[in-house]
């Protein structure tokens, strides 16, 4: 091919080489490009989603907080069942298979024993 060929070529076809290298670059090459707003969008979910899940945790604690702040006995019974704290005449018999709850009371007894 000679100079003249490619010259006849290019002018021919100018504008939709222009467009093909435009939608290129628009659609993947640029920072702003389409593919980069398609991924943060989806980030975006994502981040909306983790917010409503905390929104609910928090609105739970801060019913609970409430609950504790306007009856005490609140308190007790938070202790008995999450800190297995007793009073000196009775006995607690944990029956729960949560590693969770296990673990919080081996540490609790092992503490005792230290003091």
């Amino acid at each position: 091919m000679n100079r003249a060929a490619i010259h006849s070529i290019l002018s021919r076809y100018k504008y939709l080489i222009t467009f093909v290298i435009g939608t290129i670059v628009v659609g993947f090459a640029d920072s702003n490009s389409l593919y980069h707003r398609v991924l943060l969008q989806y980030e975006i979910l994502d981040l909306q989603s983790e917010i409503e899940k905390y929104t609910k945790i928090y609105e739970k604690d801060k019913s609970q907080l409430r609950d504790l702040e306007r009856n005490p006995r609140n308190i007790e019974r938070i202790a008995r069942e999450r800190y297995f704290m007793k009073t000196d005449n009775e006995d607690i018999f944990v029956l729960s298979t949560d590693p969770r709850y296990i673990n919080d009371f081996q540490t609790n007894k092992s503490e005792e024993e230290n003091e």
